[in-house]
């Protein structure tokens, strides 16, 4: 891991208020700076606004306000809204500040300097909600993709970059750096996206038709594109080029953004870097999307969720850990409010907050307030050790790894463990035994000892209800460092306060219960689809499906599809099998997968490779979904 870290946001467009698809962007660069800040490494986290361009000054003119009150009131929502959140950013950056204009201003004159930008008549269709023009390619029924709308025809002069010079530099990048990109099929996008010859990019606007801008060094007639100027943000926040900030942490910026905006991160913004003479980012972590009421959040839609409004119904750890447990990063995500009670609920009331609160209470009542003496440590004991030590680097490698929906599913794992612990060694049963009180007292140590490691985790997630947890367990308010999560640390004799329930089960809005269903809707046909080709329950009953455990995987030489993976079925070897997800899948994302596989197929020879196998896949309109087992489930456990 590097000892340092530095981490962006997206500079948010301040053409209306924010929501929760900010707030999930945001609090995952958040949890992740604190992560990293966690495992030791000097850490940066900027965010800010994004403040030019023609939707501002239409949204600007519709509330009766000039571009710079309208942004100044925006952006200012947006710079509110994060401390509600518990979010600590370093830095907070508008692109209306005059240090970042400068240096927009002189990188586009190194750049036109250097031979590289010119200026042409040029006609084309151009979407006002992008902010760009579109090739006829994109269009889908003459309509933009994204805003349903026809773009409009125009015609005009601008400056345009050479982009396309960039177009077999930026291809080899992608091909030889599999991990610049993640997930891998954000990668295999841009690859797709270069087999068709790169069009030098459009860098400028005419005043005559838009003057809310950052005005060309080498024309006065025009103002920067808007993404031209947003993008640069990252290196002028650093104080670009011969500040210290930016000498210190740009070899090590990673990118978070929504996968909407891979195009202009993916493509633009390295093209960009590579003419003004900067390095490029270490990596692009690309994420899904939000989808309420069966389509992405959208201002345009109307279809987005307040974020304070949630953290008000959830709490504000509460909603964090949804955000970030229930998005698997990369693929879209729904949002609603059962779904997120459910999960609060199930992993902070039932398992972790129930096995703080049971431990304490427990220890309380039978050691006078106190955490409990460690006696003799049996096989018990010895084996959820274990387990933690061996979870808490799987943890970091999830979180090191850009996976932090695994790191927390892996977390309510190991609490459900201890939870399983508790219950196998009865410490109520022992309670009534004298001759058992060390033994009583070295469970209940345990159990303690855990949920401590548990806090650890858990405290970049939820700092606030994880400080609270803290002071439960008598250790005051001071974060627990990385290197004291492990077991037996836990002072014995320490005071512990009677406990509180940390997260209070919680109920469904009556207008978000489901539905309850019909007599008619539960009756179900018994009438064969004479359509589909059924087959019989004993022919599913010869496929043998098992929980398997990818131990190795890479790349088949001379193959774009196909991945060759160990796989762990609980025999005494590793299976060899061969899957064609190459496209939306790197080897390294496969990596430590707990995946279902077809077990009994004939093996086939693919590739020179030999495949025992299948591991199975969702198809989502042409695009494979890994199928998971949860957490824990052990290679070579039968489906059913």
């Amino acid at each position: 891991m590097d000892d340092t870290f530095y981490i962006t946001t997206p500079i948010y467009y301040v053409n209306s208020h924010p929501h929760i698809g900010h707030a999930y962007t945001t609090v995952v660069t958040d949890v992740l700076t604190r992560f990293h800040k966690l495992f030791g490494a000097d850490t940066y986290f900027l965010t800010g606004t994004d403040e030019h361009g023609q939707k501002i000054v239409e949204s600007a003119a519709k509330s009766g306000l000039q571009p710079q009150e309208f942004v100044d009131r925006i952006s200012q929502e947006f710079r509110e809204m994060w401390p509600h959140l518990h979010i600590e950013n370093d830095q907070f950056i508008r692109t209306t500040d005059p240090q970042h204009k400068a240096c927009v201003q002189q990188i586009l004159q190194k750049i036109f300097d250097q031979g590289e930008i010119y200026l042409k008549d040029y006609q084309g269709l151009y979407c006002v909600g992008c902010e760009r023009f579109l090739d006829e390619a994109e269009l889908e029924d003459g309509n933009c993709p994204d805003h349903q709308t026809p773009p409009q025809l125009y015609k005009e002069q601008n400056y345009f970059f050479r982009m396309s010079a960039y177009q077999d530099w930026l291809l080899e990048e992608l091909k030889q750096n599999e991990s610049w990109i993640y997930p891998g099929r954000y990668r295999n996008e841009l690859i797709q996206f270069l087999q068709q010859p790169l069009q030098d990019l459009c860098i400028s606007r005419p005043k005559r038709r838009l003057n809310w801008g950052i005005e060309l060094p080498f024309d006065e007639n025009f103002v920067t594109y808007v993404w031209f100027d947003a993008l640069l943000n990252y290196a002028s926040a650093l104080d670009w080029p011969e500040g210290e900030k930016f000498k210190k942490y740009w070899p090590y910026v990673h990118h978070t953004i929504g996968k909407d905006i891979l195009k202009t991160h993916g493509i633009y913004w390295p093209c960009m870097l590579k003419a003004a003479g900067l390095p490029v980012f270490k990596k692009l972590v690309v994420h899904g999307h939000w989808i309420v009421g069966g389509s992405k959040m959208s201002k345009s839609l109307g279809n987005v969720v307040d974020p304070l409004a949630m953290k008000d119904q959830l709490g504000v750890d509460a909603l964090r850990y949804f955000l970030l447990r229930d998005m698997s990063f990369g693929e879209d995500s729904n949002f609603t409010e059962e779904l997120a009670i459910t999960r609060y609920n199930g992993d902070l009331a039932n398992n972790f907050g129930n096995l703080l609160n049971r431990s304490i209470s427990m220890s309380r009542n039978s050691f006078e307030g106190c955490i409990p003496p460690l006696a003799q440590i049996g096989a018990e004991e010895n084996n959820i050790r274990n387990i933690f030590i061996q979870g808490v680097e799987t943890f970091q490698e999830y979180v090191q790894s850009f996976q932090p929906h695994r790191a927390l599913e892996h977390v309510a794992w190991l609490s459900s463990q201890v939870n399983k612990y508790i219950d196998s060694c009865k410490p109520w049963s022992l309670a009534k035994q004298p001759e058992d009180r060390e033994r009583l007292g070295t469970v209940l140590y345990t159990a303690l000892d855990l949920t401590r490691i548990l806090v650890g985790l858990l405290d970049p997630v939820m700092p606030e209800k994880m400080s609270e947890a803290r002071k439960a367990l008598g250790l005051g308010t001071e974060k627990i460092t990385f290197e004291k999560l492990t077991p037996g640390l836990l002072e014995s004799g320490t005071e512990m306060p009677e406990p509180k329930p940390l997260f209070p089960k919680m109920k469904l809005s009556a207008e978000e219960k489901p539905a309850e269903v019909t007599q008619t809707e539960k009756k179900v046909s018994t009438i064969p689809d004479e359509k589909k080709d059924w087959f019989a329950f004993d022919d599913f009953q010869k496929m043998e499906l098992k929980v398997g455990h990818i131990k190795t995987c890479r790349k088949v030489e001379k193959s774009a599809k196909l991945l060759c993976s160990e796989v762990d079925l609980g025999e005494d070897r590793l299976r060899t099998i061969v899957s064609g997800a190459a496209e939306f899948y790197s080897a390294e994302e496969m990596l430590n997968r707990r995946v279902l596989v077809v077990a009994n197929l004939k093996p086939v020879k693919l590739r020179g490779e030999i495949s025992e196998g299948m591991i199975l896949f969702s198809d989502d309109n042409g695009k494979l979904v890994l199928i998971e087992a949860p957490e824990g489930v052990n290679p070579g456990v039968t489906v059913r």
